[in-house]
This record gives structure tokens, sequence and C-alpha cells, in this order.
């Protein structure tokens, strides 16, 4: 579990609330459904006339990226492929389709046995660089998806609040209630803020780090099999390899105790 993604925002509206509470609001006043059906049921129709069902309920899955921890470790992906290069060296590039069959990675198995059928240095690239760009592809499609909810909301919080002032002008006769009936229809702005920036706008944020550390790694498999097929020494291959590790660790900001990373 990515605590990351609970305690932002947990911590978030708690402390919203808390400040609201210290100004001497009451939460009971921020509790209105009426607001929170015409936001979040106004965006959740919004998104659905925008995409496709596949492409909506990709963009759902994509939030098990967002709350779990996804291991990646560089120096094991590495070691793999540093194995198959030695393999190659001594038993000839044949060997690799047998080992395709165990590869840890599907990329890593397109490429091996590629490279044992003998196909063309720029097939094989094609051929990975093809998957990579389709898996990229459908993590942009999710991050369009929740991309659209962070825009969706805030309008529809502006929708409710004239709504609510609607249902104030109406009871203008009544000046002893125009306060009350003015703060409720803010609430919906409230909703659309922080349902855009607390939730939507964070889960999109969050789906495209961590997808960008993964396709690093992808990155890193096209480099190690297309090194593997140039003949070139397993040592010279691995420091070769090392480069991503150190270009993973600036992205985090600084050098890792090692180089294992979670995502």
């Amino acid at each position: 579990m990515d605590l990351t993604s609970l305690i932002g925002p947990i911590a978030g509206i708690t402390l919203i609330m808390l400040a609201y509470a210290m100004e001497g609001g009451t939460i009971g006043s921020l509790i209105q459904i009426t607001a929170a059906m015409i936001v979040f049921g106004g965006t959740f129709g919004a998104v659905i006339f925008s995409f496709s069902q596949e492409q909506l309920l990709s963009a759902m899955k994509a939030t098990k990226r967002v709350f779990f921890i996804q291991h990646i470790e560089f120096k094991e992906i590495i070691a793999e492929i540093v194995r198959y290069a030695t393999k190659a060296r001594k038993e000839g590039v044949i060997v690799l389709e047998k080992e395709a069959k165990n590869a840890s990675d599907s990329l890593i198995k397109l490429g091996l046995e590629a490279v044992s059928d003998g196909a063309d240095p720029s097939l094989v690239r094609d051929l990975m660089e093809t998957q990579l760009a389709q898996m990229e592809a459908s993590s942009l499609s999710d991050q369009k998806v929740w991309e659209a909810a962070g825009a969706y909301s805030p309008t529809f919080g502006i929708i409710g609040a004239v709504m609510g002032l609607i249902q104030v002008m109406k009871n203008l006769s009544d000046p002893s209630a125009l306060g009350a009936g003015i703060a409720v229809a803010f609430v919906a702005t409230i909703y659309g803020l922080i349902g855009a920036n607390l939730v939507f706008i964070p889960i999109n944020t969050k789906i495209k780090n961590k997808d960008h550390h993964s396709f690093l790694a992808k990155q890193m498999m096209i480099e190690g099999i297309l090194s593997i097929q140039a003949g070139e020494s397993p040592a010279l291959i691995e420091r070769k390899l090392q480069a991503f590790i150190l270009e993973e660790e600036a992205s985090h900001g600084g050098k890792k105790s090692s180089e294992e990373v979670m995502v």
C-alpha cells in the first residue's frame, strides 16, 4: 500500500476542515448532499460522455497503481539481461529462444525471441518500441480521464453555486434566510475545488509519475536486448545499463541506498 496516496488527501481535507472550524464554522454546514450530487454527479456524467467504455475501465484499473507500490528493481533487470548476454556469447543467440520462456517481462520476452530468430536490429527495435509506445498510449489515456475529471469538477461547483443562488433569489422576501442560503449555495464550489485539487488531479499526477519510472525500466530493457544482438560484452552491457539507474536516482532527487525503486 502506498501510504502517501492515503495520507495526502486525508491530511488535506482534515486540515481544511480544522481551519474552517477554527474560524468559527461548523462541519455540518459543509455537508450538503444536493451539492455533492450536482458536482460529482455532473463530473461523472461529463467524463462518461467524453471517453469510451474501454478508456473509462482502463482509467479505473489505473487507480490500483496509485494506491499500491510497484517494486521495480533495476539491479535485477540488469543482472537478468547480463545473464542472457553471457549465454548468447557462449552458446549463440539461438539459445535465447529457450531463455525467453522464463523472461521476467513481456518486453524482454519479445526482444529475445526476435533476436533468436535472426531479425534485423532495426526490426527488433521497432517491435519493442512499438509495444512500449502502446503501453505509453494506454497510460496517457488513463491520465486524460482523471485530468478531465479535475477540469470538470470546479465547473460543476460553479453550476451548483449558481443553482443555489437561484433558489436564494426566489426567497428574497425573507432577508433572515439569505445569509444561510448563500452559504449553502457556495458549498458546491468548495466540493468542486476540493474534488479537483485533492482527488482527480493528484490521481492523474501520480499515475504519470509512477508510469514514468516503469517506462524508464522498459527503455533499459530495449537497450539491453539490442546490445546483446550487437554482440557487446556482458561487462560493457552492464556498465551501459547502469546509466539508467543514475537517471532514475536523478529523477528522485538524489542517490538511493539501493537500486530498488518503489513506485
